[in-house]
Parts: structure tokens; sequence; C-alpha cells
């Protein structure tokens, strides 16, 4: 952080002040029971964060759904950010990024067909909609629904950033909490994400230590894993410089990852959530023959966007990504869930 932003964000910090105490007001109302919170039947599992953007909350969704959808008929939740659509929406093929939202459509065109994909501002009158619609759902995945206390979820996910925690954060607007650090209480286990790979067992007690004044809750450390670029029209080949185009709330992880695997000649990086129009994949292609007109690599949330634009020869590649837990955790995380959840797989 360079003087200057640390001057800001100290200038700011009254404003932050004011802030976590609207926040604390209206948990308060929660807590108290003064505005309602509606709980279900059936498990409900919320993932969430503190921070605006950046944790990782759509990998681990996905996470979620190759470890339940074997066993059980899931529905996933989310607002559906950056649609241009409103209220309750189900995803069919006919849906874009810009009636469905980015990472909703980005999960219904990875597990659509077996997975039920929904968006809605009001998860509370989503769910018995969910309910209605699709009488087999067994479990419903509520995505981005940390602050979203009108749905009492069975079990509570808060993502905190390896690089970024909560707990040296601020709220918004001297720095990205979306309240105060101690609403890290309502969660019933906290995911550290995006961890090295060679965390060892003192920096995860260290990490714990930290968490500790905030939340009594188990702690568990996930990492990502970066799977071969696949391209997004056939007949393309991978050869030359790479051009980034990334819209993410973070795209350092993504940028150091290219650099370690290929010869980057720039990188493009727009807001999250970012809405791609023809001029903007003008710019991307002039990028392209600037640089030898090698090829061009995305992200998930990208591509989705991005292949509309891309002629049917343009060497455009996605990188996938999964999410991984690190071993050595004294309780197994997918065991944990399971319980907590009340979702349990039957044996053979």
């Amino acid at each position: 952080m360079g003087p200057l932003l640390t001057i800001l964000r100290r200038l700011l910090l009254p404003f932050s002040w004011l802030y976590g105490f609207i926040t604390d007001w209206r948990n308060s109302l929660y807590d108290r029971g003064l505005t309602p919170v509606t709980s279900f039947e059936l498990p409900v599992i919320s993932i969430g964060n503190l921070t605006v953007g950046g944790t990782g909350k759509t990998p681990h969704l996905e996470y979620l759904i190759r470890l339940l959808s074997p066993s059980f008929v899931l529905a996933t939740l989310s607002r559906g950010y950056g649609r241009r659509t409103r209220g309750f929406r189900m995803a069919t093929n006919q849906d874009t990024a810009e009636t469905l939202g980015d990472e909703p459509l980005q999960v219904y065109q990875k597990f659509g067909k077996t997975v039920r994909v929904t968006v809605g501002e009001k998860r509370a009158e989503g769910i018995p909609n969910i309910r209605s619609a699709f009488p087999e759902v067994a479990a419903i995945l509520l995505d981005d629904a940390y602050q979203h206390r009108a749905v009492q979820p069975r079990v509570n996910l808060l993502l905190t950033d390896y690089n970024h925690p909560f707990y040296t954060d601020h709220p918004f607007p001297a720095g990205n909490l979306r309240e105060r650090r101690n609403g890290a209480e309502r969660a019933d286990a906290i995911i550290v994400s995006k961890c090295p790979p060679t965390l060892t067992d003192e920096e995860r007690r260290q990490i714990q230590q930290k968490i500790l004044p905030y939340a009594k809750a188990p702690v568990f450390f996930s990492a990502i894993r970066y799977g071969q670029p696949v391209a997004v029209h056939t007949n393309t080949q991978a050869i030359g410089k790479v051009i980034l185009v990334s819209g993410l709330a973070r795209p350092e992880l993504f940028e150091a990852y290219a650099q370690r695997q290929f010869t980057v000649g720039q990188h493009l990086a727009f807001g999250d959530h970012y809405a791609y129009t023809p001029k903007d994949w003008q710019r991307i292609e002039q990028a392209w023959e600037q640089n030898g007109r090698g090829w061009v690599l995305t992200t998930e949330k990208d591509a989705v966007k991005l292949k509309t634009l891309a002629p049917p020869d343009f060497p455009l590649f996605v990188v996938p990504i999964e999410v991984y837990f690190l071993e050595s955790n004294p309780l197994n995380f997918d065991e944990w869930l399971l319980e907590r959840s009340g979702l349990h797989v039957k044996k053979a």
C-alpha cells in the first residue's frame, strides 16, 4: 500500500466508523428478532464473505456442487450480479450473462444438467420458488448471502482471502469490509482461501489465532488448482505470447499464474463483473496484434461474455480452476460439512 493510499484511508476512517455503526445496527435488528428471519426444513448452505469480492466464492460453490451433487439434487440461488433482469429467474439454455449474471451463467454451463441454477435478489422468496418448481431438490446453495440476514441458513460459510484477511481490513470506505470484523461470529466455519500450497502448520496456527478474537468457528484452508487452458472455439492453438484478459476484483493471482506458465505480452485488467462491449473486443484484438498475434487467455466467468464477441477462428482460451482443501487439518472439511448440514451420504 502506497503512502498516499495509507493517508487517504486514515482520512476516511471516520466514515468507516459510521458505516460500521450502521451495519451493526442493522445486524442487531436481526439478532434481537425485530426484523424477521426465515428458516427452512431442507438444508440451506450459504457461502459469503465480509469483503467486497475477491475471495473465490464461485469456485467454492463449484466445490460444494462436486462434493454433493453425486448424492443429492441441488439448487443454487444467487443475486445474479450484473444482470439486467430482475426478480426470481430459473436458468435456461437461452440465458446470457445479461439475463442471468456472469457467475450463475458459468455455473449453469458447467453443471446445469444436474443442478437447478436460479437467481433472485430476495432469497427468502427465492427458496420457496425453488421448492415449488423443483420438489426433488434436497439442498440449496446460496451464493454471496452472508449479509442476507433474511434467511437463516443451516450452514454459514465465511471466506477470507489469505492475501487480504478480514482481520487486517476496515469497513468501507477506508477498507473493503461490508461490515465490521465482528460479523465473522455468525460463521459456522471460516475458509481461508487462495492459500499457497506450501502453507505450514505454524502459519495456519498464526492465522487461526488472529481469527479467534472475532469467531470461534473451525478454520479450514483452501488453495487454487489451475487446469490446462481450453480453446473457447475449436481449431485454434495457443502459440506465442499470451494476452491476459480479466474482469476480477483481484486479478493478481491470475496474472501470477500466467507469468509462471507462459510468456505474457500484456494484461488487460477490467473491473469485476465487467460487461464487455464490441469496442472492448477491438482493444483486445489490437493488443493481440501488437504482441505478435499469439493467443488470448481469460477466466471462466469472463469467457461466458467474451465468447460471444470473439470470431470463431480467434485463439481465445479459458483457464479452468478448482479449489481444494489443504491436508493436515485436524477436521476434514467434507466430513464436517456433511455432518453440519445434516446431509448424509448413503454408503454402498
